[in-house]
């Protein structure tokens, strides 16, 4: 035993435990080194960027300010337009598209214009270096990989040599080798130095700055940067010797352009310090590969398994899905959207409606209605705690935000004096809008129960395949609903949930029996339920055209209303209780009908006011509903009027995107009784505020517009192009001359676009009409077509200077001969050109590799680099247009026009239709109050978020506290309380039951969550008072 303990002393001394980890498959290989490559070669591309001399960087921002104007121009089309991106992990999507078309058509107009030679940077060697290194590259290591995993194959290397790479871990390195070696010849050369004696050498070398006689003019020499930088040159990446030390690799190497003065005898022995470079860094790549999956052992510092279980934990963050985004020309889930929706209300409204059918199969045994519809489990508690919030089901953290706090077992919360602590509600009542922006199985699975399981788990019994055939289906261990003591949900239907006929509603709702932690008895799509002291709850299902259908209006008539003696035996037996005249009532619906109803001058929900006016006479405290993503409170005016309803409450902050409340504040009357806002939240000024982001953020929310936005702007010039006849614009000599030119252009061709044009006038038709309609219809038909017109005309107007400063770039271009002057395919023939003078090639390599490859070789380069001719092409096609006319072009060579035109019209028109349509949003909401879901989905706000927390006191009091958010935290962490606690068979009984706290602790929602509003609804005392009062006092 004594020597068991000793040796196991000794392993933790010499700490085996990390050899032991490195020789096992447990441990993860990170080969994934590109990064700091990466940050290397940005340092070293500054540091021999900084190393010239500027004064000649200033010299030529003086002497040519046009170009330098051009360049600014061009930078910041290009900026603006990947502004969106900047800061996005790189994926398979839009935006990963973006950036690399950014890249491709940015280095094809810098090519072609006037370089940055002051810089020491020749874009066009640069980047035809920069391919033929990248492709050779990719085919060397492609080659590599596929030689290694038959050795793999064979048996000849172990370990985890048989997992492939990934294809985009060896662009990515192969990318970063390139640009080094570009970044070298841009201020290196490919000069070969002639070798010295070592001697000699050596005190050449960098480390002489080191020497101690010469410490004193060390600084001066780092002063003088374009002395160090030939020092770098020189001694870091001097060439390794000459080729004929190396006999093998003779006819196999690049050679070095000889440096001399004045002419040099003979050509260069010495191989090319660039192909040096390039093989030092595959030789690097190949060897750490090589090591890291044969041995297991890895470049970087290797961590234990129990180090590394740790460091995972802290690692990990929730798969939550990003707001939707509602101005996307390329989400699928938004065209099915407008597709169900359109089925929805042509087939089902009014035609088949799941509410007649739940209706019709209401479970009828020995003549008792077992719980459909009706529950009293709550009846007979002394008090009551529950919860209410509408709309989740958006954004991933918006939603689990809510969905955290309502499962906390209790929260406390600062008030005006002191604090309060409040309970968890025993129920949780959701007023439609489960998931955002179609019913379907992925948004219900992905933006409604995942947030909600994080939150609050469901039992360990629990299967997401698991259909309830007889809900209630309790926990085991209880025979009836009234002895489980846990949270349970009552759930309406939205409008979104209602897009697909109800179908997916009725699968994850009425047939599922857990939310997370909160269980669900509900059968039915409505609901009545019977609360303490002589509450209730009935929840209303609207469907699509905002009112409740007859057999849902006759059932809650039935339980309102007394039971004369001549009623069936059956409903006697259904109703065994029913809402008496001193009983007090909550009606929840998804829509706010008296917001909506004074915004669009409309009147909607008659069978619902039937039922509260004349049925509940009075009885009706609180109305609350959702839809309208904010929070505001109503409370009638003391009048002598009949008051209907107390308080009117729309709580839709439980997960997406903020509505406005500033655009509502003129709503004052329903039901003949007078009311007055008590709160809004965000208030009217902050509601009017946030709308300012219509014009600062519109695309940086809603990038995926491009798709519309940038071909829109194309149709609508598209007749125009070309304009050839430009040289008054720029033979002008005043500013004001330049002016009245530039518009007096763009007025001809708007004028010729009215006048001979076909494409572009039925665009601009077109896009007119979907203006028109698209203005709200509350306003009348004349403002609607003058609000369209003026909308158009902006559009319009900006296509066009767009298209004219295109046009006139490339004009600028021809008449200084950087394009249309040799034709198709410059950048590939001006590359040959440099490579045979700068690039020996005395073995015939080139020669051997184009034979070997039957030509592929160069042919590949060349049409690779062609890639970057789309100015060229344009330009010369553009020409030959002006000189011979549209009709002289053949019908491809049309397309390749257009086509390249488009490639850069794109960037150019994408930030600025987002910028127009941005700021007609911005004045609309803001100065007509319309377009109030446009013009705040757009923004995709997950900020301001709350739900409502209700106590039934004993005494019968309704209090009522809303509580919010007002940032919703971005980034999460696993809960170090959570993690640590035992789990429990129930998880509402854990101290801590949220899975995710917020990464930063100040900005938890916990820590965060405040009362927005806080006031108390009395019970009714007298069966005969009549509910003639004003508000509450609060």
């Amino acid at each position: 035993m004594g020597s068991d303990k000793q040796s196991v002393g000794l392993l933790e001394t010499l700490k085996m435990e990390r050899v032991r980890t490195i020789l096992t498959h447990r441990y993860p290989y990170p080969h994934e080194h590109s990064r700091h490559a990466i940050i290397a070669v940005v340092v070293g591309c500054l540091f021999f960027i900084s190393s010239d001399n500027m004064h000649t960087l200033i010299q030529k921002l003086d002497n040519n300010i046009k170009w330098w104007s051009m360049y600014g121009c061009l930078l910041g089309f290009f900026y603006f337009f990947s502004s969106p991106f900047i800061g996005k992990t790189i994926k398979p999507s839009y935006s990963n598209f973006s950036r690399w078309y950014i890249a491709w058509i940015l280095v094809a107009a810098v090519y072609h214009l006037p370089s940055f030679l002051s810089m020491g940077v020749d874009l066009r060697m640069n980047l035809s270096l920069f391919l033929t290194i990248y492709v050779s590259s990719i085919l060397f290591l492609l080659v590599f990989h596929i030689m290694f995993l038959g050795l793999w194959y064979i048996g000849l290397v172990a370990r985890v040599a048989g997992k492939k790479p990934e294809i985009l871990t060896i662009i990515q390195n192969c990318a970063v080798l390139s640009i080094a070696c570009c970044v070298f010849y841009s201020h290196c050369g490919n000069r070969a130095i002639l070798r010295q004696k070592p001697f000699e050498r050596r005190n050449s070398s960098w480390f002489s700055f080191w020497k101690k006689e010469e410490r004193n003019t060390w600084v001066s020499k780092f002063i003088r940067m374009n002395e160090l930088k030939d020092q770098v040159c020189s001694s870091w990446f001097a060439p390794v010797g000459s080729a004929s030390d190396y006999p093998l690799l003779s006819k196999w190497v690049i050679y070095g352009e000889l440096a001399c003065s004045g002419s040099c005898p003979g050509s260069s022995d010495e191989i090319s310090p660039i192909y040096s470079l390039w093989a030092t860094f595959i030789g690097l790549y190949i060897a750490n590969y090589v090591v890291e999956r044969s041995s297991g052992w890895a470049l970087t510092h290797p961590l234990s398994v129990k180090e590394y279980e740790e460091l995972k934990k802290k690692q990990m963050k929730p798969d939550f899905l990003d707001m939707v985004p509602w101005y996307s020309g390329t989400s699928a889930d938004l065209f099915k959207t407008a597709f169900d929706l359109l089925v929805s209300v042509t087939v089902f409204v009014g035609r088949f409606d799941m509410r007649m059918m739940q209706a019709s199969m209401n479970k009828v045994q020995d003549g008792v209605l077992q719980g459909d519809i009706l529950y009293d489990h709550f009846s007979e508690k002394e008090d009551l705690w529950f919860d209410f919030m509408a709309d989740t089901g958006d954004g991933g953290n918006s939603s689990y935000t809510i969905a955290r706090l309502l499962a906390q077992p209790s929260i406390r919360v600062n008030t005006k004096d002191s604090f309060c602590v409040l309970p968890r509600g025993d129920v949780l009542l959701i007023g439609g809008d489960l998931a955002y922006p179609n019913p379907s199985a992925f948004t219900y699975e992905r933006r409604l129960f995942c947030p909600f399981e994080y939150a609050l788990q469901p039992p360990p019994w629990y299967k997401v395949e698991h259909i309830a055939v007889n809900k209630p289906e309790v926990p085991c261990g209880l025979s009836e609903l009234k002895q489980y003591d846990g949270p349970q949900c009552f759930v309406i239907p939205g409008n979104h949930d209602w897009f697909d006929g109800l179908h997916t509603f009725m699968r994850y709702i009425c047939h599922k029996s857990w939310l997370g932690g909160w269980f669900m008895p509900q059968k039915k799509s409505y609901f009545a339920l019977q609360l303490p002291k002589g509450w209730w709850v009935f929840g209303l299902d609207l469907a699509l055209h905002a009112d409740i259908d007859v057999y849902q209006f006759k059932f809650f008539v039935e339980l309102i209303k007394d039971k004369p003696p001549f009623v069936k035996k059956f409903l006697l037996q259904i109703f065994l209780t029913s809402v008496g005249e001193n009983d007090s009532v909550i009606i929840m619906t998804h829509e706010p009908n008296w917001l909506l109803n004074c915004y669009w001058n409309d009147v909607s929900g008659k069978n619902v006011s039937h039922l509260i006016c004349d049925y509940l006479k009075g009885r009706c405290k609180l109305r609350m509903a959702g839809d309208l993503h904010h929070y505001m409170h109503h409370s009638c005016v003391s009048s002598d009027k009949q008051v209907y309803v107390q308080h009117l409450l729309v709580n839709g902050c439980g997960g997406a995107f903020l509505h406005p409340t500033h655009v509502f504040s003129n709503f004052s009357e329903l039901y003949g009784a007078s009311y007055k806002c008590e709160a809004a939240y965000p208030s009217f000024e902050d509601s009017s505020r946030i709308a300012l982001g219509n014009i600062l953020k519109f695309r940086k929310k809603n990038w995926q517009f491009d798709f519309i936005g940038g071909i829109i702007y194309f149709v609508l010039v598209f007749s125009m192009f070309p304009l050839c006849k430009l040289d008054h614009i720029l033979q002008d000599d005043s500013f004001s001359g330049h002016m009245r030119s530039f518009f007096s252009t763009m007025w001809d061709a708007f004028m010729y676009m009215l006048e001979h044009s076909y494409v572009s006038l039925a665009g601009a038709m077109l896009l007119l009409m979907a203006a028109i309609t698209f203005v709200p219809p509350k306003l009348s038909r004349k403002k609607r077509v003058i609000i369209g017109i003026l909308h158009v005309s902006a559009h319009l107007a900006a296509a066009l200077v767009l298209m004219l400063l295109l046009e006139l770039g490339i004009e600028t271009c021809i008449r200084h001969k950087l394009l249309a002057t040799s034709g198709y395919h410059t950048l590939y023939q001006w590359y040959r050109t440099v490579e045979s003078e700068h690039f020996p090639d005395p073995t015939g390599l080139r020669v051997r590799i184009e034979q070997w490859t039957f030509g592929l070789y160069p042919a590949c380069i060349k049409y690779l680099m062609s890639a970057f001719d789309v100015p060229e092409v344009m330009a010369v096609t553009r020409s030959n247009i002006c000189k011979k006319g549209l009709l002289s072009l053949s019908r491809g060579g049309a397309a390749i026009y257009y086509a390249s035109v488009f490639l850069y019209f794109w960037v150019f028109s994408t930030p600025v239709v987002s910028l127009v349509f941005g700021s007609y949003l911005y004045i609309c909401i803001n100065w007509l109050h319309i377009h109030f879901d446009e013009a705040f989905s757009s923004l995709r706000i997950a900020n301001y978020k709350s739900f409502t927390r209700f106590h039934l006191k004993s005494d019968g009091d309704l209090e009522v506290f809303t509580l919010a958010v007002d940032k919703v935290p971005k980034e999460w962490k696993l809960d170090p309380d959570w993690d640590g606690e035992r789990p429990k068979q129930m998880s509402h009984l854990r101290e801590f039951p949220s899975k995710w706290s917020a990464a930063v602790t100040q900005q938890d929602p916990i820590s965060t969550v405040r009362i927005v509003d806080h006031f108390i609804i009395p019970r009714t005392e007298k069966p005969d008072l009549e509910l003639r009062n004003g508000p509450v006092a609060h």
